[in-house]
């Protein structure tokens, strides 16, 4: 089948088996690498990107329904003043240990305050319930997500 989508703001037209997940198309033929396999079945939210600015586990998502979509991975959104708020939040809290679930917690977070820039505790636990850690606790990483809202203020 042959899809036409956009991956970090540029256009691609490849063929593909529709059935190919889009975990598989980002690491194997594109070399995106922060795109991680943990799970493979959707629970643990490191292959996470976004779809039309939304976070989608990139592990469950057939390359069959990307057509048209643009894809975000955090090759693309490090370039943006939003990942500076985000990765110093992150790290002034204490936020990243191993960094193995760093990069889906990243794109989850944007996704999340792209939807609302002033979550409560409970609205960002929720938003980030998809995704888990093993190493640094998510009291760490609640504290993250606040300190990039300040440092970010007025960026979502």
């Amino acid at each position: 089948m042959k899809i036409e989508f956009y991956l970090n703001n540029d256009p691609h037209e490849i063929e593909v088996d529709p059935a190919y997940r889009l975990l598989d198309l980002l690491r194997e033929d594109f070399g995106l690498t922060s795109v991680k396999e943990g799970c493979g079945e959707g629970e643990c939210g490191a292959c996470i990107v976004l779809m039309n600015g939304l976070a989608v586990n990139s592990c469950l998502v057939p390359c069959g329904s990307i057509l048209g979509k643009h894809i975000i991975t955090l090759e693309e959104f490090r370039k943006t003043d939003r990942y500076e708020a985000i990765e110093k939040g992150f790290m002034d809290a204490g936020a990243v240990q191993c960094g193995f679930c760093t990069p889906g917690f990243v794109m989850a977070t944007e996704s999340l305050l792209n939807q609302n820039p002033d979550p409560t505790d409970e609205e960002i636990r929720e938003g980030l319930s998809g995704n888990l850690c093993r190493c640094t606790g998510y009291n760490l990483i609640i504290k993250g997500v606040k300190l990039a809202m300040e440092k970010g203020a007025g960026l979502w």
